[in-house]
């Protein structure tokens, strides 16, 4: 019997086919069975600083309420007459409840201070493992050894250890990196001093409202810096 010659033509690869399947061999070339360590590390990084721009956000408003009484001060410390002064008992004594500071704000803002802290320090944890080749290895070394997937550990901070450390659910053990120089050349801690010179240079500190006064920072109400 003969065809009509066109049945091979149902049997071509086409050029989509093809891309396709170069495509596919190329992502299982790529493919990590135990997970992507670094992109985990860095979107828990990200996370971290998600939540360190809110504490920020936190910590600015409690800062523009309390600040208030900073402009009452300085309005006082100015008084030039015993008129002016007088003005200036009258005006807090008919604002004594605005002016009046809670505990509830220190309170908010304290914690909003040690969330800062902990959610940069927790950041750049990750951030800093997951640049170093060598450590990012050595964890996906022992994902493998767990027979689990990066996704699936617990990676986690930990200040007092001064080290980031993954759990895992088919054991007990931990896998951890040290920051504070015993591997990989992973020293990060930095003194306070250093710490706060390089704050005391920041924008957020320049143009904050802790740096300029009441009617500064809410009404733009001074010189640019």
């Amino acid at each position: 019997g003969l065809s009509d010659g066109t049945l091979s033509g149902t049997a071509h690869i086409s050029s989509e086919q093809l891309q396709a399947y170069n495509d596919a061999l190329a992502n299982m070339s790529n493919y990590k069975p135990y997970g992507d360590l670094q992109t985990v590390l860095e979107e828990k990084a990200y996370v971290e600083l998600d939540l360190m721009d809110e504490a920020v956000g936190t910590f600015t408003e409690v800062v523009v309420d309390m600040i208030a009484v900073q402009e009452v001060a300085e309005v006082a410390e100015s008084a030039a007459s015993p008129q002016e002064e007088a003005e200036v008992q009258t005006f807090v004594a008919e604002n004594q409840e605005v002016l009046t500071i809670t505990q509830e704000e220190v309170d908010t803002y304290n914690q909003s201070l040690d969330d800062i802290e902990t959610h940069a320090n927790t950041a750049s944890a990750f951030l800093a493992v997951a640049s170093n080749k060598e450590a990012v290895q050595f964890l996906e070394q022992g994902i493998e050894n767990a027979n689990t997937t990066a996704e699936q550990t617990n990676i986690f901070y930990n200040a007092n250890q001064q080290w980031v450390a993954m759990g895992y659910n088919t054991t007990r053990n931990l896998t951890a990196v040290y920051l504070n120089g015993q591997n990989f050349n992973l020293d990060l801690y930095v003194s306070e001093a250093d710490v706060l010179l390089v704050g005391a240079e920041s924008e957020y500190y320049l143009t904050g409202p802790t740096a300029q006064s009441y009617d500064c920072f809410m009404n733009s109400d001074c010189t640019e810096l």
